[in-house]
């Protein structure tokens, strides 16, 4: 499938092709934290299948918990997350759902990271609900 993203500001874009049974919401803590959220979802596009159309994003290495280095690409101007990836000669792009134009029609597919997830999270659909604020 093929999807373009930008983030909130603009400044960074691109194109990629994705496989929608691919999708996947991680609860562990670093995405908590790079999301600012109780879990993050993501898509992966192969090196070969993106392209950075404008912009370039900003990449923060770190060190996950198994040692690995992921590269973490953000709008340097915006901080709008835009991927993850090896720290050196990616072959993977984990595309950050949220700025994805496409993302209503990749439901995800599993859930990574479980043991990590905030109790409250597997609760949200029982929730009131209010369509939008005014």
């Amino acid at each position: 499938m093929k999807v373009h993203g930008a983030c909130h500001c603009g400044a960074v874009a691109y194109e990629a092709e994705v496989d929608p049974a691919r999708v996947t919401v991680c609860h562990c803590n670093d995405c908590q934290s790079f999301s600012g959220a109780a879990f993050r979802a993501s898509v992966p596009a192969k090196a070969e299948d993106l392209r950075i159309v404008r912009g370039a994003p900003k990449v923060y290495v770190k060190t996950a918990e198994n040692g690995n280095r992921r590269a973490q690409g953000f709008c340097g101007d915006c901080g709008s997350p835009i991927y993850s990836a090896a720290a050196e000669g990616a072959k993977v792009y984990m595309l950050r759902l949220g700025i994805v134009a496409e993302r209503d029609r990749l439901p995800p597919q599993r859930q990574i990271w479980c043991e990590a997830a905030l109790p409250w999270s597997r609760e949200l659909l029982d929730l009131p609900k209010i369509e939008k604020q005014s």
